[in-house]
């Protein structure tokens, strides 16, 4: 079975599909708080789905990296009003906190599995 690589570069794929399975890299985005680098992010999650020809209602599972625990709720707002819930898609997750992401800016990072 061939994999599919979407937004390729030397380093990584933003997203790598394989037969109906769908994994996107971990996305980040600049931002003063949570609550805009997870908006941010979520679109970059909508658009790469899109590309890959399915959508949020397709999402399997997230990990949910967040570098102070604080941020959980601000978060899930965001999270809240972006997941397919009114589809009654809400995917599986988990949210971990780490010590820091790449970029010491970042504060949030979402990696999706999802259904293609």
């Amino acid at each position: 079975m061939k994999v599919e690589r979407f937004e390729q570069n030397t380093r990584m794929s933003q997203a790598s599909k394989s037969g109906n399975l769908l994994i996107l890299s971990g996305q980040v985005s600049s931002g003063k708080t949570v609550a805009e680098q997870a908006e941010s992010l979520l679109k970059s999650i909508d658009s790469l789905l899109e590309k890959a020809g399915t959508d949020k209602s397709n999402v399997i599972y997230a990990n949910i990296f967040l570098t102070d625990m604080d941020d959980y709720e601000s978060f899930n707002q965001v999270w809240d009003k972006w997941v397919a819930s009114e589809q009654g898609q809400v995917p599986s997750r988990a949210a971990i906190q780490v010590v820091r992401l790449a970029n010491p800016e970042w504060v949030v990072e979402v990696q999706v599995f999802a259904h293609a």
